[in-house]
């Protein structure tokens, strides 16, 4: 029988996808108290201390990669939002290394593109379809109030009226887009540790989100702040704020989705 060698580096096992303590784990989610909010962006700063340098990396490495995508237009934002599910993948396998005492690697930001590729893409697939189906809708409603609006001259009444349709277009879009988000925030990490399909994955994600209301809230305007923060010495707060913000997607899900 072979002794492990106590003076081998550490490996990042970012092959195995498993999570520990599968017998605890909560498919479609639980709902937490509200002040665990606040706990996901510590736990998240908590990861981040860990290895800031590296986080600082993934950070230059994925404004570098929305960049250039952007230099393609329509193209490039299609892309992002396709992959954008892949590279979440990567890097909450990334941070349930760094959690198991491992080393958080730049091959974790690229780990979802070996691990579960093809159903964290669907996600994306998803997701891209359901807010074009979105926009298509409100631009249908937003150029039917933008046409009365053109066509009101100065009659006061035909402009307010035009305006309030054209608000209203808008807050459907936004009330409709919040159910698409809910169902991608947890879905890449449900991909990724539980082998769950796009559509169930997303299903489970946008019923945990739906359960815990109270803490979003909070998580919310807690980031909120952060970011007028961070944005205030010419956006470098972001290096750091960013890492954080992805890596509190681990931590809430950790949270909710186990006992």
């Amino acid at each position: 029988m072979s002794t492990p060698n106590p003076y081998a580096a550490p490996r990042a096992p970012v092959a195995d996808a498993a999570v520990a303590g599968p017998e605890n784990f909560i498919p479609a989610g639980r709902a937490v108290r509200a002040a665990r909010g606040w706990a996901w962006i510590a736990e998240a700063w908590g990861l981040f201390k860990r290895q800031p340098l590296m986080w600082i990396l993934f950070a230059v490495i994925g404004i570098m990669i929305f960049v250039a995508l952007h230099f393609f237009p329509i193209v490039g934002q299609i892309v992002l939002a396709l992959l954008a599910p892949v590279f979440t993948g990567g890097v909450m396998m990334g941070c349930r290394d760094l959690e198991q005492a491992s080393e958080l690697q730049v091959s974790h930001l690229f780990a979802g593109f070996r691990e579960r590729f093809g159903n964290l893409l669907l996600v994306g697939v998803i997701s891209l379809a359901l807010s074009f189906a979105i926009a298509l809708v409100a631009v249908l409603v937003t150029g039917a109030g933008l046409g009365t609006l053109l066509g009101a001259g100065a009659d006061p009444a035909a402009v307010a009226a035009a305006g309030v349709t054209l608000l209203l277009a808008v807050l459907i879009m936004l009330a409709l887009l919040l159910p698409v988000s809910m169902a991608m925030w947890f879905a890449p990490a449900l991909v990724v540790f539980h082998g769950q399909g796009p559509a169930l994955a997303m299903k489970n994600s946008f019923l945990a989100c739906l359960k815990n209301i109270m803490p979003f809230l909070l998580y919310g305007v807690i980031l909120l702040l952060l970011a007028m923060a961070a944005s205030i010495p010419f956006g470098l707060g972001w290096l750091a704020l960013g890492p954080v913000t992805v890596a509190s997607l681990y931590t809430g899900y950790r949270d909710i989705f186990f006992q």
